[in-house]
């Protein structure tokens, strides 16, 4: 792996994002691992990785969201997600989902890559306002903070640290019209 030069971004249609379901259930198996708080607990099965990926290649397919990838020599090493099926009454916004990095590939500034990918994408599509949400005090945090993501608030005891700990989700947005 070059750890000088930041590999492309790419955003996969539905019948990449169901061949490269294996591989990125390996990046989710990698990051719960590492105790990212990213709705599954640790040891995550493998075969409930591929499962929710597979179900990811679906919300491609029905144009539900976008998916992204970083990719070098033929390896997944980051991906997300920018979630466009929303209700009626909010076609101005999106949402960000499942930014993982690989544990191995962190430090070489994918995570802004990936998130750059998808805001852009947002721009085209019209969405003009963006939002996530992220474990309290970890890497996501520090990196929507970095990228000017305005905090809302932090909701105490959200969710669950794959250990099993309580920790808090911080609420961010992002005015694209701004």
């Amino acid at each position: 792996m070059n750890r000088d030069a930041l590999p492309p971004i790419r955003r996969l249609d539905a019948t990449e994002a169901a061949a490269l379901a294996p591989v990125l259930a390996e990046v989710l198996v990698d990051c719960v691992a590492g105790g990212a708080s990213v709705s599954f607990m640790h040891p995550l099965d493998p075969g409930r990785a591929l499962a929710f990926w597979q179900g990811v290649a679906k919300g491609v397919a029905a144009g539900d969201r976008a998916l992204f990838v970083a990719e070098e020599g033929g390896a997944v090493l980051g991906t997300v997600q920018l979630l466009l099926g929303m209700p009626e009454n909010q076609p101005h916004r999106g949402e960000i989902a499942k930014m993982l990095v690989r544990r191995a590939a962190r430090g070489r500034g994918l995570g802004t890559a990936l998130m750059r990918a998808a805001e852009a994408l947002a721009r085209q599509e019209g969405r003009t306002l963006l939002v996530l949400d992220t474990a309290e005090g970890g890497d996501g945090e520090r990196l929507y903070r970095r990228l000017g993501w305005i905090p809302v608030g932090t909701i105490p005891r959200f969710a669950l640290h794959p250990d099993g700990r309580p920790c808090g989700s911080i609420f961010f947005y992002r005015d694209l019209a701004a």
